[in-house]
This record gives C-alpha cells, sequence and structure tokens, in this order.
C-alpha cells in the first residue's frame, strides 16, 4: 500500500516535472513532424494494455507516415517479418518511418508524450512494457511458457521506462521480454525505480535497442 501511494507521487511529480522542463524540445519536435510529413503531431497506434487489462490509448510523437498501420497490414512480406521478428522492425528497413522520425525513434523521444499517460494515470514513469492485446495473444500462443509471466506483468501499470528497456531493448526477444518485466514486477521498490531511472539516462543517450 505504502508503495503504491509513494510511486503515485512520484508519477505525478515526474510527470509534471517532466512536462515542463522538457515542454520545449515538445514543442520543437511537434513542429519538426508537421514541416516534414502530413499528418498529425502524435501517431494514431492500436489500444494498448494497462493493469487489469484496461485498454488505453499511449501517446507517442509520429515517427511513420500517415497511415502506417494501414501499410504494413497491405505489405505481406514486411507484415510477416514484422511479425516473425516479435513485432518490431529495425528502424533503417522500415519504409513507413520519416526523416524526422527516424531520429526520434534512435533517440527515444518519441516516447515524451507519455508523460501525460503518466498524469493521467494509465502509466507510471517506471514499469513493464506496454503491448498490444494482438502482441499478447499471439506470442503466448509462439511461447506458452510466457502465460504465468503475462499474468503477472498485467497486474501492474505499464512504464515509460523499465528493466527491459535499459537492458537492450527491441535486442530481446518476447519471452525474454516478459520474463523480465515480471521479474520488475516481483521485486519492484522505490528503491529499484529510481536505480532504473538513474540506468535509463545512459541507455537513452546510448540509443541501446533503440527500434
Amino acid at each position: 500500500m505504502m508503495y503504491d501511494v509513494t510511486k503515485r507521487v512520484m508519477d505525478v511529480f515526474g510527470s509534471i516535472a517532466g512536462i515542463i522542463l522538457l515542454s520545449p524540445v515538445l514543442i520543437i519536435i511537434s513542429i519538426a513532424i508537421k514541416l516534414n510529413s502530413k499528418g498529425p503531431v502524435l501517431a494514431d497506434t492500436p489500444m494498448r494494455i494497462s493493469k487489469d487489462g484496461k485498454l488505453f490509448r499511449m501517446y507517442k510523437f509520429r515517427s511513420m507516415v500517415q497511415g502506417a498501420h494501414e501499410l504494413l497490414q497491405k505489405n505481406p512480406e514486411l507484415l510477416k517479418k514484422y511479425k516473425e521478428n516479435s513485432y518490431k522492425l529495425d528502424i533503417d528497413e522500415d519504409p513507413r518511418i520519416t526523416s524526422v522520425g527516424r531520429y526520434i525513434r534512435k533517440t527515444s523521444l518519441d516516447e515524451l508524450p507519455q508523460f501525460f499517460n503518466i498524469l493521467k494515470g494509465e502509466m507510471s514513469l517506471v514499469g513493464p512494457r506496454a503491448y498490444y492485446p494482438f502482441e499478447l495473444e499471439e506470442q503466448q500462443k509462439k511461447y506458452p511458457n510466457s502465460r504465468e509471466f503475462v499474468k503477472i506483468i498485467l497486474s501492474s501499470k505499464p512504464g515509460l521506462t523499465g528493466e527491459w528497456q535499459v537492458s537492450g531493448r527491441s535486442l530481446i526477444n518476447f519471452d525474454k521480454r516478459v520474463e523480465m518485466d515480471a521479474r520488475y514486477v516481483q521485486r519492484r521498490s522505490i528503491l529499484y525505480d529510481i536505480w532504473l531511472i538513474l540506468k535509463t539516462i545512459p541507455a537513452v543517450l546510448l540509443s541501446r535497442g533503440a527500434i
């Protein structure tokens, strides 16, 4: 109980501080996206799963051309590669990514709008990855042993950063990723959250495992 209250206080103050301090960056990125390609500033991404299976729209800067999800569905070869690679594609091989999008994805700047998800209580500063419902459904069929890990993960809010985010991100397959996320949920503490936040800084600067 004390952990949950303290964590929420950290989330509220941390997200407000992030929005205020990074507001110039948020504005510059928004302008760059509008000048670089047609479409909204924020990505129109499929719903993600939060705590207890609740669905929410995760805010991200748009790094792809408008209608990117539909383009993926219409390209069988690209879609097959996307699914085989644990629902991700390398930045340099995905033709849907814009020039500005390539930069903000490699530097993780596309994730900054998630401070608003945190402020709304849909996410936390630190937590498991925010998974797509279809991703969990299909990947659990591929990796049956991951089912218990997924149950543990869905007892916690997803995070802006977390154990998998600072340990290689796209370099980690689904089965290992959910195991790491479940391990975080089981051992979480305020000190561990702070340690992961501090560890995020060099991971972002080095663009480690960015997709």
